[in-house]
């Protein structure tokens, strides 16, 4: 099957999830082809079914802003129309399924029919798509694509909530690779932060608002009161700056450190007694994921997805957005017991194999027959 797969080619969990499905879907024989602005984060190895086609966005004094939807969907058709893509599979309601759904009016006025597949992730749905001014294109998007995902029960329900959507919405939950996101021997690493054998706590995310990073170090400066720990923070963004600023009025500057955007995280999670995760939204928790793969227990919010994935009280534990004192409860009592936090650890993998990539992917595969069976009977009838 050849693949196009169009998606953010960023460090957020949308464009994550996308590289690694295409990645999967090429060990498999698939021919994949990816269309994006740039080379995604995480297509960082050669196989000969991968291909990246770039979305070349050029300014011109006539445009405060420069036209990307226009410019991917005239892109869309081109590699769609030139290396005869079977299907289109878009990450991300905005502009993805838009520009998706030009590109295959244009396409139609030439006698080519591609299915579109439109994976929702979240901020897609609950924040951006709620805007009023996107509103009307993100319902009229996702009812027009053939075949519709979202990465958990909880943004199904809400996709149903907030929008007026006439079709079914499947649930294909995000995955992990467990031949890279595994436990390593990294232990001469957690010497050099954690000389006198403290616990390691690790935060990861893009730093924005909703992930409320402050949070994770309000939590740690409790922790550590009880529970001699260092923490380290993996990823940047806007909200880094506040942190800083609150970690010096904590005083807590000499048991924190800043990473910025690691590639190969699971060298930090190998060496991670617990994870965090206290976001005010969070439509899976694929850093949650990555960390339980990694053996790590995590404590996090109850927000979206994330009571899907962990279990309370078995692979950590699941308080309400905000509840600084009851997650800094909860951090303590699996610190606190070498023989508890091995427990927690070994539960935490055993939940993550659930959710390894070679369970997952069948799933999209079955997805994109159904589509294409469904158009040649349309074809037919």
């Amino acid at each position: 099957m050849k693949i196009g797969i169009v998606c953010y080619p960023t460090f957020g969990g949308s464009g994550v999830v996308a590289t690694e499905l295409g990645k999967a879907l090429a060990k498999k024989g698939h021919q994949v082809h990816f269309i994006t602005y740039s080379q995604p984060t995480r297509l960082d190895f050669f196989n000969e079914n991968l291909f990246y086609h770039q979305v070349d966005v050029r300014t011109y004094p006539l445009f405060q802003y420069p036209p990307y939807e226009l410019v991917l969907s005239s892109k869309m058709v081109d590699v769609v129309k030139y290396e005869k893509l079977d299907v289109l599979h878009v990450h991300y309601a905005i502009p993805h399924a838009s520009a998706a759904y030009m590109a295959k009016q244009i396409l139609a006025t030439e006698g080519i029919s591609i299915p579109v597949v439109t994976t929702l992730h979240g901020t897609d749905i609950t924040l951006v798509g709620k805007d009023a001014s996107f509103a009307p294109v993100v319902t009229f998007s996702i009812n027009a694509s053939d075949g519709i995902t979202a990465v958990s029960e909880n943004l199904r329900t809400e996709t149903y909530d907030y929008f007026n959507i006439t079709k079914d919405i499947k649930v294909i939950p995000n995955f992990v690779d467990l031949d890279r996101f595994k436990r390593q021997k990294k232990e001469h690493f957690k010497r050099a932060i954690c000389p006198n054998d403290e616990c390691m706590i690790v935060h990861a995310s893009n730093f924005r608002r909703v992930k409320r990073v402050e949070d994770v170090v309000r939590v740690f400066d409790k922790v550590r009161k009880k529970v001699p720990a260092k923490l380290l923070m993996v990823g940047d963004g806007p909200e880094r700056s506040n942190v800083e600023k609150l970690c010096r009025e904590l005083g807590a500057c000499e048991d924190i450190r800043f990473l910025g955007k690691l590639e190969a995280i699971e060298e930090v999670l190998s060496v991670a007694d617990l994870f965090l995760m206290p976001s005010e939204k969070e439509s899976f928790g694929l850093a949650a994921l990555e960390a339980m793969a990694c053996e790590v227990p995590v404590v996090t919010s109850n927000a979206g997805g994330l009571p899907e994935l962990n279990i309370d009280g078995e692979t950590g534990y699941v308080l309400p957005v905000g509840d600084i004192e009851g997650m800094t409860e909860k951090s303590i009592y699996i610190l606190s017991s070498p023989e508890r936090l091995d427990a927690f650890k070994k539960r935490a993998l055993a939940r993550a194999k659930e959710f390894e990539v070679s369970h997952i992917v069948p799933l999209y595969e079955k997805l994109y027959q159904e589509v294409l069976d469904k158009q040649k009977n349309v074809a037919l009838s």
